[in-house]
């Protein structure tokens, strides 16, 4: 398994795997643009010609950094690769020099394992907000806050 930067080619694979999980209730769907516009923020595991894995470590601030939309393809769970994925996003804010990461996810079990802690949303800064306008499950969010902090 070898994660990499996402590459353009790769955004309508990602969109998919994404958007598959996002049907079913288990994550936040992404639309196309947002993918494209932010291709910097992802890392992908390739399978052959396809996509089957993607994360994103999206900054926030000077200080705060974001994982989100964290997909493997089903086939291919249980093997670790989600876990990889998370800590090269964590590698990665280490060194840019980000100290906390954050997500909102449905599944706090899953980063619990990397020692992030539960936190109630509004701890979170306002800056974090910024893209929450957009979710249609504003301002009704239901996904858990958690927060990992970085010795940098």
């Amino acid at each position: 398994m070898k994660i990499e930067k996402a590459k353009i080619s790769d955004v309508p694979q990602m969109h998919k795997l994404i958007n598959y999980f996002a049907d079913k209730g288990e994550m936040l769907p992404r639309p196309l643009s947002e993918l494209y516009e932010n291709i910097r923020d992802y890392f992908v595991v390739r399978q052959g010609e396809g996509v089957i894995a993607c994360i994103a470590l999206h900054i926030s601030w000077s200080d705060l950094a974001e994982i989100k939309s964290v997909a493997v393809a089903e086939g291919s769970q249980e093997q670790g690769i989600g876990a990889q994925l998370v800590k090269a996003c964590l590698e990665e804010a280490e060194g840019l020099g980000i100290n906390t990461v954050f997500c909102l996810t449905y599944k706090p079990a899953f980063f619990e394992k990397f020692d992030f802690k539960q936190v109630d949303k509004m701890e979170l800064p306002r800056k974090v907000w910024t893209e929450c306008y957009r979710c249609p499950k504003f301002p009704d969010c239901d996904e858990v806050a958690l927060i990992y902090n970085l010795e940098v």
